[in-house]
């Protein structure tokens, strides 16, 4: 290598090229512009601190004018002084040989794609290379050099004229090259090509199959290579399957073996190998997610064990990392492409990470490039940086904050070879009109990361997982130990290629693939356990409580490779925390538990097999499609109506039983909130079917298995179809499933047999007869002096003096309080009940703001929106606004911030007893309602579930209200205006000036069910009146976090 002349004698010997023919004006005054003053002493300080015998000190004096010069120049460029041209041409070169003198390009030699500009060949960031256009493609391989004077390039490897060619990946010891290619059936494989010797690349002996891609070989550490292939058979859901999904597999040149080591939704992209022999990729999935935002930057271990998220999950921002690749001489460091889902293709902004310091969001931004002391912002959005100038492509970073890229640094500039830095330079190396060039790759050995050692046991063909505390990390914050007793396993048919539950749904609104129900294992007091699982397999767990409900939902998976013993250290632990590795764990001291199957083997969760048998044998005597009444019956399928068909396969059918029952739950959604649930977010107990059925309807008892039947179908996101030949038909299916089960044996060693059904199933216990239904309300009691109408209750208020008055909560914050007298009335469970001491209750449900005075980190959240989303507005309506009323917060905490108003006020500050709270919110109606009968209208009184509540929104592409039907039950006469809690105070009061008692949020009371679950009253936004009267009740366990109940405060008189 040859040496580089000090900053000093190199500007001085710059004088020689002013002879040079210079560009045009134009493009002088954009180099020009491009010039950054400071970023150019940072970066020759930052040089010459590194390397000072090749750097030597900076020249102060000339950095310090430097920015004066530039604005003179462009100020003559602007006046058109044609002399200006060619003294702004030699800064413009000046500033370039002085950062182009980094050692770190000292390599002779530098790999790169040239491509014909009108046709990038980028695939769309829901895709493969095999989905690229290839119209007008013309690219070759090729060597630039000259790299700090005149730029050469010469042609290395030319593709045919409309094939592509890519996905460069230079061998340590840089005599080799390794790109995806075409063979001469236009299927993509991957090539090697000797360096020395580039006349013939040799193809690598992959996956021959003729309906089979193979692209982006990595070789690893021992030679081996990690490729991706979309030998799966998957077919991305979003695009109806269209395109096929990749996953990653590894071939040992020893014997040429071949194996797959990842086993996901869709598209694995970009493999490449860290320093610590883990492979970097990353992972596109959405089960229960957001698709456009879910690309998950994860890593394994070269035999595929040890497979874990790196940076992204639960996050908004970034939608995808492309191209990641660790900065060499940091272990912790990698640069990434952030882009979005629609919008350009694979090109974004140029952003370098350190996981350390977080890893959800821009907690781990080390800094986007150029923005050098600019903060980075969650951006939701979908075309996340169409909008973002300079775009950038396949980063190479040389090492410290140095980085080779391709790089379109305006809208109408070329795609080029650039050196950008953490300083903010971003200085041209080379570009062609006409062109694009892409994958920069020095020519120069590359250290070899360490190599890990295979610990897989191919003949086994199970794992073990370990689960370290259960109760660890914030996915099951706030739930007693003890709670969760054991787990359910499940797993997922993905969708094959050509079909996806964009259109052939596999549920009303979710789930995205078949989900497969396998079975539970126990999980032990201290939270540990210790089970098999078949190895090779997708698998999500859910803890359950001791009835079988989910507790929280995992909206991913494991998966365990043969052999392989995997640990967790809780539910959502996050990787940057330890609870010790040392701990005595129960699960541990015996072998690790088989999986207790679920009424049968392995299957399909379809809703007519598993589910119509309960309602069969306990509903459909009434429900049997008498009018007025939901129809349970088994009858033939029907397709959703919308009004636009492509949102859903016409030939998709559901029976009405299933969509009747689908009415009576909140479910989860094609795509919920890409941010960690709240435990119990989704809990059965929160379902209207569930609570019609517990509170005796009709004196109805269900046996175990058919509440566990109906549990385990809800909380699997009530899928319809069990496999996807009943969902698409035959006739689509053709041979893909015999494709796919095909390549499980050859690479996974996998046995798939995901289209056999098993019938329908016969419950095992015998029927419960029907207990005695609930008895009549008993006639109301006489009680004196009551009912009484709202003038009268006015008088008794202010008989007692001030009516109102405050509790001050601090900075500025109170509540008003109404003063209640004493008194008796007949309670609507049919009790004289007497109210013996007056009491201040605050007129509002407690707000977001005022709760914040007490938990300053709660989040009411938001409700979630339906079917997918692209777009903020789409993600779900706000339930967290200051005015809005407080959820989401347990018993526990609503006596907790009791509790801290008393201290603060020296007040006796606690919740209303139910008596209390009716008493309050009757002010003396006798009627089901404050303000009247069941059938009134509410629209001034009361948030409801009313025509706003049904309406399905039209939002961006017109979902979802074009993809589901208006479904919610709802009283459709009425319009509240609200969909779903509204802020405080936006309905009449009652006669004693207490607001929102019925609906917007249900409200907490120190009433107790014998089990101990707490009772909240006067329902929430969801409820139709009906369940929302003062006769109204929902349980739930103290500790519980419910999305729809908020609490008011009462204050003992003095």
């Amino acid at each position: 290598m040859k040496r580089i002349p000090p900053l000093l004698v190199m500007l001085t010997a710059f004088a020689c090229h002013a002879a040079e023919p210079v560009i045009q004006p134009a493009e002088v005054r954009r180099r020009l512009a491009r010039i950054q003053p400071e970023a150019v002493r940072l970066a020759l300080e930052d040089m010459a601190a590194r390397w000072p015998q090749r750097c030597g000190q900076t020249d102060r004096a000339w950095c310090a004018t430097l920015g004066t010069r530039r604005d003179a120049f462009m100020e003559r460029l602007d006046k058109q002084d044609p002399a200006a041209v060619a003294e702004a041409d030699a800064l413009v070169r000046q500033v370039r040989s002085a950062l182009l003198a980094n050692p770190l390009l000292d390599a002779d030699r530098f790999l790169l794609i040239r491509r014909g500009a009108n046709n990038l060949a980028l695939p769309q960031n829901w895709q493969q290379q095999r989905d690229v256009n290839r119209r007008g493609l013309t690219n070759e391989i090729a060597f630039l050099t000259g790299l700090r004077d005149t730029p050469t390039v010469t042609s290395l490897h030319r593709a045919e004229p409309g094939t592509y060619i890519g996905d460069l990946q230079l061998h340590w010891d840089a005599h080799r090259l390794m790109f995806t290619g075409e063979n001469e059936k236009r299927l993509h494989r991957v090539y090697e090509l000797d360096l020395a010797a580039p006349a013939q690349p040799k193809m690598f002996p992959f996956i021959p199959d003729d309906d089979v891609d193979n692209y982006a070989g990595c070789w690893l550490a021992d030679d081996s290579v990690i490729f991706l292939s979309n030998a799966t058979f998957i077919g991305v859901p979003c695009v109806v399957g269209s395109s096929y999904v990749a996953a990653l597999y590894r071939w040992m040149p020893a014997d040429g073996s071949i194996r797959r080591l990842t086993f996901d939704q869709d598209h694995n992209w970009y493999p490449t190998q860290m320093p610590d022999g883990r492979i970097m990729y990353l992972r596109w999935e959405y089960s229960g997610i957001v698709h456009y935002v879910s690309r998950l930057l994860f890593t394994l271990n070269p035999d595929g064990t040890g497979q874990r998220e790196l940076y992204g999950s639960n996050c908004y921002w970034p939608n995808a990392l492309f191209y990641a690749r660790p900065v060499p001489g940091d272990p912790r460091r990698f640069t990434a492409i952030v882009s979005g889902h629609h919008g350009v293709p694979r090109m974004g902004e140029l952003v370098m990470f350190d996981p350390a310091m977080g890893r959800r969001e821009t907690q781990g931004v080390i800094q986007r490039i150029p923005g050098r002391g600019q903060p980075v912002e969650n951006r939701v959005k979908d075309e996340l940086v169409d909008d973002s100038w300079p775009k950038f492509l396949h980063p190479w970073p040389l090492g410290g904050g140095y980085i080779l890229t391709a790089c379109k640094p305006e809208p109408d500039a070329l795609w080029g070879l650039y050196l950008v830095d953490t300083f903010d330079n971003i200085t041209l190396i080379h570009e062609e009109p006409g062109q694009a060039l892409f994958e920069p790759i020095p020519v120069q050995p590359i250290p070899r990361p360490v190599v890990l050692q295979d610990h897989v046991n191919l003949a086994e063909k199970h794992g073990r997982v370990k689960i370290v505390d259960i109760y660890e990390g914030p996915g099951l914050a706030g739930v007693p130990r003890g709670t969760v007793k054991s787990l359910r396993l499940m797993t997922y048919s993905y969708a094959y290629r050509g079909m996806g539950s964009e259109t052939d749904r596999v549920g009303f609104d979710g789930p995205w693939d078949v989900v497969r129900i396998m079975g539970t294992v126990p999980v032990e007091s201290d939270g540990s356990a210790y089970f098999e699982v078949p190895a090779n397999t997708p698998i999500s767990l859910q803890p359950l409580d001791e009835q079988g409900r989910a507790l929280q939902l995992m909206r991913s998976w494991l998966t365990v490779m043969p052999g392989e013993l995997q640990s967790c250290s809780g539910c959502h632990e996050p990787q940057n925390s330890s609870i010790g590795s040392t701990r005595r764990m129960q699960a541990m001291e015996r072998p690790p538990s088989q999986i207790q199957p679920w009424y049968g083997p392995e299957r399909g969760v379809a809703f007519n097999r598993e589910v119509q048998p309960v309602l069969d044998r306990y509903c459909v005597r009434c429900h049997d499609g008498r009018a007025g009444r939901p129809d349970f019956t088994l009858r033939p399928g029907v397709s959703i109506k919308t009004k636009e068909v492509y949102y859903i396969n016409a030939n998709n059918l559901f029976p009405p039983a299933y969509l009747a029952l689908c009415a009576y739950i909140r479910s989860q959604t094609q795509e919920g909130d890409n941010h960690l649930q709240t435990p119990c977010n989704f809990h059965v107990s929160t379902t209207e079917l569930f609570q019609i059925l517990e509170a005796n309807h009709h004196g109805v008892r269900l046996d175990a298995e058919s509440w566990d039947r109906l549990t385990t179908w809800i909380d699997m996101n009530r899928p319809n179809h069990g496999t996807w030949s009943e969902n698409v038909g035959a006739k689509r299916m053709g041979r893909v499933a015999e494709r796919r089960a095909e390549m499980q044996r050859r690479y996974a060693n996998l046995d798939e047999a995901h289209e056999v059904t098993y019938g329908v199933a016969k419950l095992a216990a015998p029927a419960l007869p029907p207990g005695d239904p609930p008895p009549p309300p008993p006639p109301a009691p006489a009680v004196p002096g009551w009912p009484f109408d709202a003038a009268a209750a006015r008088a008794k208020q202010q008989a007692l003096g001030a009516v109102t008055r405050t509790l001050d909560l601090g900075d500025g914050v109170s509540l008003t309080l109404t003063r209640i007298p004493a008194g008796a009335y007949a309670a609507a469970d049919g009790r004289h009940v007497t109210i013996k001491q007056p009491f201040w209750i605050s007129v509002d449900e407690v707000t977001n703001e005022q709760y914040a005075r007490f938990d300053p980190h709660h989040d009411s959240f938001l409700e979630r929106g339906e079917y997918m989303q692209f777009t903020q507005e789409e993600r779900g309506y706000p339930l967290n606004t200051p005015t809005q009323p407080v959820c989401r917060v347990s018993f526990d905490a609503a006596s907790a911030f009791c509790r801290f108003a008393a201290q603060r006020s020296g007040l006796r500050v606690r919740l209303p007893s139910g008596d209390e709270w009716e008493w309050a919110a009757r002010a003396g109606a006798a009627t089901p309602m404050s303000y009247g009968a069941v059938d009134a209208d509410f629209s001034a009184h009361a948030n409801l579930a009313d025509a706003v509540f049904h309406k399905m929104e039209r939002l961006r592409g017109n979902m979802p209200g074009a993809a589901i039907p208006a479904w919610r039950p709802a009283i459709t006469n009425v319009s509240d205006g609200f969909r779903v809690s509204s802020p405080v105070g936006r309905f009449a009061p009652n006669a004693w000036g207490l607001r929102d008692v019925h609906g917007n949020v249900w409200e907490w009371t120190t009433d107790r069910l014998p089990d101990g679950r707490a009772i909240a009253r006067g329902g929430s936004w969801w409820k139709r009146p009906r369940y929302a009267t003062f006769a109204a009740r929902v349980p739930y366990a103290p500790w519980q976090r419910v999305y729809d109940v908020g609490f008011r405060v009462l204050v003992e008189s003095e």
